[in-house]
């Protein structure tokens, strides 16, 4: 464990918190209508099932970015990714259907968390760079505090806009990362370290410029 395991996890529990945040409503929602035993219940292994899926789901995305040319791709829609983080509009998470038992909660927690987590699971395997104890390390730190503490992710996210910008920094960093190391760009950036940080502020400065601009843009509207 070096300094770049430490910066790589730290990246990690960043692209969780801020692209997870609003995710965890939905544990909430789904376990609204049980009572407070079952509610608890719901709370644990609901979080449980999230980590088991997003894990299996981050390696299997690891696994695929190993093949030629999608490293290219992944950077390419992480960079639209971060863009859209900084100009979305918050969802509606009211269509979450609430459990009627413990376990019905826990599968809807379990595909919902699941479907709506796809771009947390591409940036994750982007920064994990391959390394499975950085992927559940980083789920373990960041989705139990998503979960307990999503009301705080999402006030604080909200008090302090910042924090948004700062995630969408990293998600362009990460994006850059994964461009920069495709096999099929070797001849251009293994010349040396100058072209991909050129690339990678290029990136960052363009999505956190244009991301900015669109969202200045939204509040006039």
């Amino acid at each position: 464990m070096d300094g770049n395991f430490f910066s790589n996890l730290l990246a990690i529990v960043i692209i969780d918190l801020v692209l997870a945040g609003d995710n965890a409503i939905l544990i909430g929602l789904a376990a609204r209508n049980l009572p407070g035993r079952q509610r608890r219940t719901v709370i644990f292994w609901g979080p449980a099932g999230a980590i088991f899926s997003r894990a299996m789901a981050t390696l299997i995305v690891v696994w695929l970015l190993t093949i030629p040319g999608l490293r290219l791709i992944g950077g390419l829609v992480l960079i639209w990714i971060a863009y859209g983080l900084l100009t979305e509009k918050k969802e509606d998470h009211d269509p979450i259907e609430a459990g009627k038992s413990v376990w019905g909660a826990i599968r809807t927690i379990i595909i919902a968390d699941f479907i709506m987590g796809l771009d947390n699971v591409l940036a994750v395997a982007g920064a994990a760079q391959g390394n499975f104890v950085l992927i559940i390390a980083g789920l373990l730190i960041s989705v139990p505090v998503m979960i307990w503490g999503s009301s705080l992710v999402v006030k604080y996210t909200e008090r302090y806009p910042i924090i948004v910008y700062i995630g969408a920094g990293v998600l362009a960093l990460t994006a850059g990362g994964m461009i920069t190391s495709e096999p099929l760009l070797a001849a251009v950036f293994n010349q040396g370290l100058f072209r991909k940080w050129l690339v990678n502020g290029l990136i960052i400065g363009l999505v956190l410029f244009f991301g900015v601009r669109r969202r200045q843009q939204e509040s006039f509207e």
